[in-house]
């Protein structure tokens, strides 16, 4: 295996999860503030524990990455003063521009994962040019 899973990275998986799951329920329950930022908080701390704190910290602040990490610590931040509408939208916006250069590395794990790899090389759901440039 190319990369070693210790206990820490387990674990920021786990939050990053719980992140993602706390805010999609923010976002069901009519953009409750409080679960928003919770997820927040958790993806945040997941993406730490999975990098490292010194490799978040040089994504965050690269001189390519500010438009993103300028949009998302907004987006956080009218998260926090409530007004978790714009401040969701934002923060979308800043986590595509953030996390854009891991995409090629996130396509092929979607498509190594057994049963979700398996259903997304099905033409029907014009999904297979995605594979063809993996």
């Amino acid at each position: 295996m190319a990369y070693e899973i210790t206990e820490q990275k387990k674990i920021g998986i786990g939050l990053i999860g719980f992140g993602f799951f706390f805010t999609f329920l923010g976002i069901i329950l009519f953009f409750d503030r409080g679960l928003l930022a919770l997820g927040n908080i958790f993806c945040l701390l997941g993406v730490a524990l999975l990098l490292g704190w010194q490799s978040m910290w040089r994504l965050f602040t690269n001189k390519n990455n500010y438009k993103g990490s300028l949009s998302f610590l907004l987006g956080l931040f009218l998260i926090f003063v409530r007004w978790p509408i714009a401040g969701i939208i934002i923060e979308i916006f800043g986590s595509v521009n953030l996390f854009s250069g891991f995409w090629p590395s996130i396509k092929i794990f979607i498509f190594q994962v057994p049963v979700l790899g398996w259903i997304l090389q099905y033409p029907f759901l014009l999904l297979d040019h995605m594979r063809k440039r993996v």
